[in-house]
């Protein structure tokens, strides 16, 4: 099924995501709608909070775009890519040249700025069976493991931004949240609740 992605100016994706429980309810179908959504807005990432959920989780998958011949994504790192489910993660470590890179995001759409980030990491995570898994990842995947852990820590990339750049984009954020945006996925507009 998929899911409406929770737009910028909603609580939950300011606020430290929990961590889950391994007999945490539909756990198995919460993840396959995850990727389903993901995969629908054209998406190389996901956590939980996006989809109103403040749990520790979020999905990757940049080996679809070693498929997508379709797409011009010459920009791109050429490495192989990884498709991974990360539950309860927990950063380890932080290595290497760090290195700017236009970023987006589903909850943020239409919005691209320079993000600096180090280009490899060490990470420890849970997988679907919840087994622990301790591994280092370089590059974009590196780079997308990062954005998606800080959504679980309540960080978006625009907070990664200086304080011009979040000048400049100020009223676009502001029309986000509002819901005067259009996109070609589902989204859930925290301001329009209020109205």
């Amino acid at each position: 099924m998929i899911l409406p992605i929770v737009a910028y100016g909603s609580p939950v994706l300011i606020k430290k995501a929990v961590t889950i429980p391994a007999d945490y309810p539909g756990l198995s179908l919460l993840i396959n709608d995850m990727f389903e959504t993901m995969y629908n807005a054209r998406g190389v990432g996901l956590a939980a909070p996006q989809v109103d959920l403040s749990i520790r989780l979020f999905i990757v998958d940049t080996a679809q775009l070693e498929h997508d011949e379709g797409d011009d994504d010459s920009d791109l790192p050429a490495e192989n890519g990884i498709k991974q489910v990360f539950i309860n993660p927990e950063m380890i470590d932080k290595t290497g040249k760090k290195y700017a890179y236009n970023e987006g995001c589903l909850s943020i759409p239409h919005i691209r700025e320079d993000v600096t980030r180090p280009e490899s990491i060490k990470i420890r995570y849970q997988d679907e069976n919840f087994q622990i898994h301790e591994a280092e990842f370089s590059g974009f995947a590196a780079r997308v493991i990062q954005h998606e852990y800080d959504h679980i820590e309540g960080i978006l990339f625009t907070d990664h931004l200086s304080a011009l750049k979040k000048q400049l984009i100020k009223k676009k954020l502001e029309r986000i949240s509002k819901g005067e945006v259009r996109t070609d996925y589902r989204m859930k507009f925290f301001n329009l609740k209020r109205r």
